[in-house]
């Protein structure tokens, strides 16, 4: 299943309360934040093949609302995304999230 079909597959979000207050603690993310970044453009998407041990994981490039570049991990549970966890890009992330706008533009 391509990315694309993947998310429209989707019915909402899912959230862990303690995923959800590690994000916020530890990087002052928000489950708002989040979500945020999948309703914007561009989106950056891709398998997590590295940390998909015990199940399928996956990766966003995105960003908020108010222009905040966000890192997402996340699993589908129940055709709910369920966020594991959410950081800022880092430097690498932003050059590759970077080549996508320039696409997009």
């Amino acid at each position: 299943m391509e990315m694309e079909e993947l998310f429209r597959s989707c019915l909402g979000f899912q959230w862990d309360e303690g995923d959800s207050d590690k994000n916020w603690i530890h990087h002052r993310v928000s489950t708002f934040e989040c979500e945020q970044i999948f309703f914007n453009q561009p989106l950056v998407a891709a398998e997590d093949a590295a940390h998909s041990r015990h199940e399928q994981r996956f990766y966003v490039l995105g960003q908020t609302d108010s222009g905040r570049l966000l890192f997402v991990a996340f699993t589908i549970r129940d055709r709910q995304m369920r966020a594991i966890s959410a950081r800022d890009m880092n430097r690498k992330e932003r050059k590759v999230y970077g080549h996508a706008e320039k696409r997009n533009s």
